[in-house]
């Protein structure tokens, strides 16, 4: 039941990636997801079943999943590295090529060395006795608690970086990469436990793989999730107030624009004006324009100096930068010209 609602969460991962991160050209998080999806649909008893019985009902649909599980974190932790400026020596080795090649590697050559009969649906139940078996799994999951464990990283650096309602998606990741390590540390002990034969620990600490597993899928899947939808929310509120601010600040500007006509008043800006964030700044070039021109006479009262002030440090704001950078079209000299 388990993993089929772990696999069902993946799904609506992959759909809600595919839909809130549909005008982004880096979809390395979506295909990561999309990986981690079909391996743990794998896990569903039936399915597996169906694909092993293609593989040759030897139980090589275990291999597949867990491989390609691990392919899915190493791309899913490269993503969340390349996220953020915070990339320490550990992370990129964690998510480094080498580390998923002596892992898959390691994995693959452990799986073709256990005896493992025909297909099971409780693999490591039935043949965790077996130490190729138990290194096999010991294997994929400290790679798994290698990658989570970077991810836990990044995520706290993002907590601590954020603040208000851009703290929600790392803290949603911490708490899903913190159980995704308790889940690989609670396999291996019992893999330990299973093939040194004190199988009362291995009940014990195996009672809590379920809880881990959904704890981890269901906080990962809400962070990445949140990430998108966060930014999304963000970008909104932020043209909801460049939108009024150039309300505000267009009295003053067309009285500028009567002394000293500017771009604005051409065709040469196109359609860019459409932008608020575009319009805002080249009102506000235009106002100082007019109020240093020799040539022509506009006076600002106080409060207009305040109003434009206001605008400027909006417009100045860590988030309009980035939208300013990225106006196509726009020339280079005007971008942070206030």
């Amino acid at each position: 039941m388990i993993q089929t609602l772990v696999a069902a969460l993946m799904w609506v991962l992959v759909a809600s990636l595919l839909i809130l991160r549909r005008g982004r050209t880096d979809r390395s998080i979506t295909y990561s997801a999309l990986t981690i999806a079909i391996a743990m649909t794998l896990n569903v008893d039936a399915i597996y079943v169906v694909v092993d019985r293609v593989l040759g009902a030897t139980n090589l649909a275990t291999l597949l999943s867990d491989v390609l599980l691990m392919i899915g974190l190493f791309f899913l932790g490269r993503a969340a590295m390349k996220a953020g400026e915070y990339r320490p020596r550990l992370v990129r080795a964690a998510v480094g090529r080498s580390a998923l090649f002596i892992a898959l590697l390691g994995a693959s050559v452990a799986f073709t060395l256990i005896d493992r009969g025909p297909t099971t649906v409780n693999f490591m139940i039935a043949l965790g006795a077996q130490p190729w078996a138990a290194t096999y799994s010991i294997v994929a999951f400290t790679y798994c608690g290698i990658v989570v464990a970077a991810m836990l990283a990044l995520a706290t650096r993002q907590f601590r970086l954020g603040d208000g309602i851009q703290r929600i998606p790392p803290a949603l990741l911490f708490i899903g990469s913190a159980s995704g390590v308790a889940l690989c540390v609670v396999v291996i002990v019992m893999d330990v436990a299973h093939i040194s034969g004190n199988l009362e620990l291995m009940n014990a600490v195996g009672a809590t793989y379920g809880p881990l597993s959904l704890l981890a899928f269901v906080f990962l899947c809400a962070g990445f999730v949140g990430q998108p939808l966060v930014r999304y929310v963000r970008d909104r509120a932020r043209h909801a107030q460049t939108s009024e601010m150039v309300r505000e600040l267009d009295p003053l500007w067309r009285r500028a624009t009567l002394v000293r006509p500017g771009l604005s008043g051409t065709n040469s800006l196109g359609s860019s004006l459409d932008d608020p964030e575009v319009r805002l700044h080249r009102e506000i070039v235009e106002i100082r324009d007019a109020m240093i021109d020799p040539r022509v006479s506009f006076e600002v009262t106080g409060p207009d100096r305040a109003l434009l002030e206001r605008a400027e440090a909006h417009l100045l704001g860590a988030d309009a930068r980035g939208a300013l950078e990225s106006v196509p079209g726009r020339p280079a000299r005007e971008r942070g010209q206030v």
